[in-house]
């Protein structure tokens, strides 16, 4: 059966969803709309200044970087999928079919977990650089990195598809509903639906374990024999400059884990909705728009390469 054929199944429920509205003060409202836009452009700019920074450099042409372009072309899908509704929603609710909410929730789903498979791939990815060096080039070859990319967002199809497709073949209990969220997140979905949802909501648990949990232990233990590797390097030149390169990685990863844990591994129960919004609000926000920050403050080959290209420019107009 296919993702949008078990809309179909539901003959009885809603029709539309509406979001939950964040206030109701004109002047709020404004204030909002404008703050979170300037959010959205920034995301926007500055992942895009990393792909193209790491396109048109030879010098980032490595694993590493062609891993952190496509974390960042996964930023910028995954924010375009949450955010410009989420804005035209600020300053009036416009019911969404349910269709729409569903597409929505997929995406999200996708999206979200191939982010989290892929900072799972970028610690393998270091793990090899600093504990096998010498075997980098003939490990981490072109063939393998576009194999992993491609298996994450493989692998994250697989589990979106199936959770989307058995919560939208429930039945919801009324015609018109609202969700208390800003985008179609699964959990306050699933407090619509007027049946027992004991089965997905441990379908959502087992697949949280898999996106979540797995390549989180994938990463710690990427780092623990990182970390062995590094205290074991004889000067404390290399000491720092092995550890600056997995500090930015790591702070990224924190946020995104720790984020995606608190809300997915709660029992429904223990989970106020206002709480939920504001996690949510950091990893739709905070992480997209800290990626490249994190990435080109700390990072001198891609600070090196942007100031080049801004040279290159400056020089170009000056003549």
């Amino acid at each position: 059966m296919s993702f949008l054929d078990t809309f179909h199944l539901n003959q009885s429920g809603p029709t539309e969803f509406v979001f939950h509205m964040f206030t109701s003060s004109p002047k709020i409202q404004v204030l909002l709309f404008c703050f979170f836009l300037f959010l959205y452009v920034m995301i926007l700019c500055g992942n895009t200044a990393i792909i193209w920074t790491v396109f048109t450099h030879t010098s980032l042409h490595t694993p590493m970087y062609f891993f952190l372009s496509n974390l960042s072309f996964l930023e910028i899908c995954y924010t375009t999928t949450l955010i410009p509704l989420m804005l035209s929603n600020i300053m009036e609710r416009k019911p969404i079919p349910l269709a729409a909410c569903g597409t929505q929730m997929f995406f999200f789903a996708t999206l979200g977990s191939t982010d989290c498979f892929l900072l799972a791939v970028m610690a393998y990815d270091r793990y090899v650089a600093i504990c096998h060096p010498l075997h980098y080039t003939l490990i981490m070859t072109p063939q393998l990195c576009i194999q992993m990319v491609s298996g994450s967002l493989g692998l994250a199809l697989f589990l979106s598809l199936p959770l989307t497709s058995l919560v939208f073949t429930l039945p919801f209990c009324g015609h018109i509903l609202e969700i208390n969220h800003f985008f179609c997140d699964i959990p306050p979905v699933l407090q619509l639906v007027c049946a027992d949802t004991r089965a997905p909501q441990a379908v959502l648990y087992v697949i949280s374990i898999l996106v979540l949990a797995t390549p989180f232990l994938l990463i710690c233990i990427s780092y623990a024999f990182i970390t062995i590797t590094i205290l074991r390097i004889p000067s404390a030149e290399g000491r720092q400059r092995a550890f600056s390169t997995c500090s930015s990685h790591l702070t990224v990863v924190l946020l995104q884990y720790g984020c995606g844990s608190l809300v997915y591994f709660r029992p429904p129960s223990s989970t106020p909705a206002d709480e939920d919004r504001h996690l949510a609000l950091v990893y739709t926000f905070v992480t997209p728009l800290l990626n490249p920050l994190i990435y080109t403050l700390r990072n001198k080959d891609v600070k090196n390469a942007l100031k080049k290209a801004m040279s290159k420019k400056a020089a170009s107009e000056n003549l």
